[in-house]
């Protein structure tokens, strides 16, 4: 049994599925051309489809089983210079989304509402802040263009 996982990969469900295929594939299209029936020409229409679409399942288990250290693969892609960066980015993009609902969450416990419900979204925590600031401020903004 290890050898037969060891000389199928990773990837022993897409193999399976592959010769599955291509067996239905085969047989379908031998009976369209060995049997005596009017609709031959659709089985081996049919059997050469299945057997195309097997090539499918071999391209997944061939690329599911493609082995690269990943040094190299650092090394020629170049993710070791970006790595850095994508992480701050990712780190800052959701540190920010944290608290923002943070805010709307604390905000929304402090006042609560007798019979509407409150919709916590991004745009009305925004527009609550900007509410907020604004009724603080003594600037007229009747001629402002938006």
């Amino acid at each position: 049994m290890a050898l037969l996982h060891a000389a199928l990969g990773r990837c022993a469900c897409a193999f399976w599925l592959a010769v599955a295929f291509d067996a239905v594939g085969l047989t379908v299209l031998l009976i369209g051309v060995f049997a005596n029936i009017f609709f031959y020409d659709f089985l081996i229409y049919a059997g050469s489809i299945v057997i195309f679409l097997s090539l499918v399942w071999w391209i997944f288990w061939y690329t599911g089983n493609i082995e690269v250290p990943e040094q190299q693969l650092e090394d020629d892609v170049g993710l070791k210079d970006r790595m850095g960066f994508l992480h701050r980015w990712s780190s800052r993009i959701s540190s920010s989304f944290r608290r923002l609902s943070r805010r709307s969450r604390s905000r929304s416990s402090g006042h609560q509402t007798s019979n509407t419900t409150e919709v916590k979204t991004l745009s009305l925590a925004v527009s609550a802040e900007i509410t907020s600031e604004q009724s603080g401020s003594t600037v007229d903004t009747a001629n402002t263009p938006l």
